[in-house]
């Protein structure tokens, strides 16, 4: 049995945010780049899967590929320092500083690997521009639109909205990279991070660095979107609701009841179990 026990899952949480904040600013920025570049390929392969079958959530099934291979090889999303991170912190073991910089240079790095392979992804799809988008490269423009003009249109409603949809979509992904933890064996890794990131792409949640792939990569195809609502309407309001869903929904709410340097909770006697004398 390679089972671990949450206690000891929320004692490597701990450990592995201290490794990450010891990295060095031109580790961060290629493991990031490295990620963002998988998760533009997953992204990808998912539309093509969705298009070519008809199904959306064949495309859900195939996504979870890209965090598995960020688990297994280590490299660094910024999603997911979003849970993780924190934890260093309120053990006292490092400074919100630390922290911070720590985030902004893997979610530059992820930034810059999602655009280069967006724009390689472009070329191809495209035949160097001289072809109409069609097939994959018309799903990421629409796919484009949507997450921000639409968003635009309905103002405040559809603030609120992306911001809860990152929420959410965090919550699983910071859940899908703690799930990791529960085993030792590498199959019990693919498994366990594959569930919780198939229901995150499959309810359609809001996830920062997917989308720094497909909404440039959809400028480049076509797509009528600015910089001004990219970032505004989509890139700035997802990345803090990733934030919230990540750090307060998994990594504070694990660290919260199964850190096993907090006091144990006291029973009351009214409260306890009568156990009948003999």
């Amino acid at each position: 049995m390679d089972y671990v026990k949450p206690a000891e899952i929320v004692t490597a949480m701990i450990d592995v945010s201290l490794k990450k904040l010891a990295l060095a600013p031109r580790d961060l920025l290629i493991r990031g780049a490295l990620s963002g570049a998988l998760l533009g390929a997953a992204t990808s392969l998912a539309f093509s899967g969705a298009v070519t079958t008809g199904q959306p959530l064949v495309g859900a099934i195939i996504f979870p590929v890209s965090l598995i291979i960020i688990v297994l090889l280590g490299l660094e999303l910024v999603t997911g320092s979003f849970g993780l991170l924190p934890l260093a912190r309120l053990e006292g073991k490092a400074s919100w500083n630390a922290v911070v910089a720590n985030w902004s240079w893997v979610y530059l790095g992820n930034l810059l690997g999602s655009i280069a392979y967006g724009a390689l992804l472009a070329i191809t799809l495209t035949n160097m521009g001289t072809i109409e988008p069609s097939g994959v490269a018309a799903r990421i423009v629409s796919t484009a639109e949507a997450k921000t003009i639409a968003n635009e249109a309905i103002g405040l409603a559809g603030m609120v909205s992306v911001f809860v949809k990152a929420i959410l979509c965090n919550w699983l992904v910071c859940l899908g990279v703690v799930m990791a933890m529960t085993t030792s064996s590498t199959i019990g890794k693919i498994v366990a991070t594959w569930m919780p990131i198939f229901m995150f792409f499959a309810l359609g949640f809001e996830h920062a660095v997917v989308n720094m792939f497909i909404i440039p990569t959809g400028m480049m195809l076509g797509a009528k979107v600015s910089v001004y609502q990219w970032w505004v309407w989509n890139q700035i309001p997802v990345t803090l609701g990733n934030l919230v869903g990540g750090f307060v929904f998994t990594g504070l709410a694990l660290y919260s009841t199964f850190n096993p340097a907090s006091p144990a909770i006291s029973v009351s006697p009214a409260l306890a179990p009568q156990v009948p004398a003999e």
